[in-house]
């Protein structure tokens, strides 16, 4: 799905009703009621009881009368509703005041806030709440926050201390964390940090690559009537969120007649003394990825090891260092070029260590290999200084995945220089390189080497501990051996949502500071049946 600019957006919601006589009162009542459904889903993942006392803050325009049918939907499921309005009544219009007069109807108040010492009277009723919603800005914002809206803003983020405190349990955003500029420039005043943003029709640019774009937590998108082709017409960028959609095409369901060897064969080459568990992540997550076989390549004294983990590898022991890393030797010897037949694809990097000697076995294998090829970890620091031979080799199929500081080993830059602008710097190197380019960080970017741009935003601090990126690897380098290298670009993308979603459905079991990387690899099924589930829904 394409993001789309503010302007962009106003488009499409112009556009929905003027061709397909969706009036805008009824985009707001479903944009209201799926911010309310959302969030009201996730909260039941974590909680077997209805939330107690959820307070919304409701501005002027749009947003606020979005905040209005948000409270109305709640007040069925919520024990204490309460809504604060920052305007004068006589300033709510069309909509919104339409949605106004729905919520007093039902008997329920509103507190007036016109001031600062409103707001400080308010203020109790608000710190008290479990929940707060936050409609006061949307993503038509021009400039930064300010005045009395930029205050409420602070004042709430210090108080959950930037949405890290355990109270307020759920800051909930709808459509955009309020302050938050939707064209992906830096804001010019407050962001509110929420845990959970709700964004309607297509993510903005803002969202996913802004500055401030983590100040949305969590990001829901959400069909609220308009049509999807709408969206496809009005974005004119290249730059598209890697949602569910994006993978319908993909046979995602296995043939009643399948065997292993229809699901390819994975070599994966990992692991060195003191770093077998890189070797064993990276195969599980293959396993679990749905690869029908795995071989897993590794120094000799590292064998036994790896062997053991798991039984459905096989493994083939590769001559080593003194230090038990991969020895040249590997290369000249000609049995790793032996090893390669019959293989569907090649996933190298993960705890090979730093060697001078497994550098350089690194480059000769991606350089002289045919097959796809997915170079990740120490793999990549092979190529430090050297990243210009990435786009001479044999094989046409090349995916990388670093992290900052590796893109910028890779880049002769700086890791501030790469996140200054991630997105640039994936497009740009993935067409130097030839290769898909996946970025890893908080809303991780995939690039393909004609320079579209997919941003990822499942996952969550989960994925924060070691072993993660080894996952990742085993995870691609299965995907691509079930469904090949012709769509290398969506089936990577694919890879990047199913390890970030696995984390998201594994940390909803206990807290995420305690997931490890080898439950977000035993998760990955799931969060796949979950993807296909999520897709037959829809049709």
């Amino acid at each position: 799905m394409k993001a789309l600019t503010a302007a962009e957006m106003r488009e499409v919601d112009r556009l929905t009703t003027e061709r397909f006589g969706i009036p805008g009162h009824q985009l707001m009542e479903s944009a209201g009621k799926s911010v309310a459904d959302v969030f009201l889903e996730k909260y039941s993942e974590r909680n077997p009881r209805p939330p107690g006392r959820v307070c919304v803050l409701c501005g002027k325009g749009n947003n606020g009368g979005d905040g209005f049918v948000v409270a109305r939907y709640l007040k069925e499921r919520v024990h204490r509703v309460s809504v604060c309005l920052f305007a004068e009544l006589g300033d709510l219009q069309g909509d919104a005041a339409r949605n106004y007069q729905r919520w007093r109807e039902l008997g329920e108040t509103i507190t007036v806030i016109r001031g600062e010492e409103d707001w400080i009277r308010a203020w109790p009723e608000v710190a008290g709440s479990e929940v707060i919603v936050d409609a006061l800005l949307g993503t038509g914002i021009r400039g930064g926050a300010g005045g009395l809206l930029a205050q409420v803003i602070e004042n709430i983020n210090r108080y959950s201390q930037d949405a890290r405190a355990a109270w307020p349990a759920w800051i909930v955003a709808v459509d955009t964390p309020s302050g938050l500029p939707s064209d992906g420039q830096a804001a010019e005043g407050p962001v509110l940090r929420a845990h959970l943003t709700v964004t309607f029709t297509a993510p903005k640019i803002g969202q996913l690559i802004s500055p401030d774009a983590p100040a949305c937590g969590a990001l829901a998108v959400r069909e609220i009537g308009t049509p999807a082709a709408l969206v496809e017409e009005a974005g004119k960028g290249k730059l598209r969120w890697a949602g569910p959609e994006e993978f319908s095409e993909l046979p995602l369901q296995r043939a009643a007649d399948s065997h292993k060897g229809t699901y390819g064969h994975v070599l994966i080459v990992a692991g060195s003394v003191g770093k077998t568990g890189a070797a064993i992540l990276c195969g599980q997550a293959a396993l679990r990825g749905g690869a029908g076989l795995v071989t897993i390549a590794t120094p000799e004294p590292a064998l036994a090891m790896v062997a053991s983990a798991q039984p459905e590898y096989m493994t083939e022991g590769l001559p080593a260092t003194p230090s038990g890393t991969i020895a040249s030797e590997a290369i000249r010897l000609g049995g790793f070029a032996t090893l390669l037949h019959g293989m569907t694809v090649l996933g190298i990097g993960p705890g090979i260590g730093t060697h001078p000697e497994t550098q350089e076995f690194v480059r000769s294998v991606v350089a002289h290999a045919d097959l796809p090829i997915v170079l990740d970890a120490d793999g990549l620091n092979a190529f430090a200084g050297q990243a210009e031979t990435l786009s001479r080799r044999k094989s046409p199929h090349l995916v990388v995945t670093p992290h900052p500081g590796e893109m910028a080993r890779l880049c002769g830059l700086t890791t501030l220089q790469v996140q200054a602008d991630r997105i640039k710097m994936a497009a740009e190197f993935a067409g130097k390189w030839n290769a898909v380019v996946l970025l890893k960080g908080f809303h991780t970017v995939i690039a393909a080497p004609n320079g579209d741009v997919f941003v990822n935003t499942t996952g969550n601090a989960g994925l924060a501990k070691g072993g993660s990126g080894d996952v990742l690897t085993g995870l691609l380098s299965a995907l691509i051996a079930q469904f090949g290298a012709a769509d290398l670009y969506r089936v990577v993308a694919l890879g990047a949502y199913l390890h970030g979603r696995a984390s998201e459905l594994r940390s909803a079991q206990s807290d995420e500071s305690g997931t490890l990387a080898a439950e977000v690899a035993q998760w990955v099924p799931i969060a796949r049946r979950k993807l296909l589930q999520e897709l037959q829904s829809r049709g």
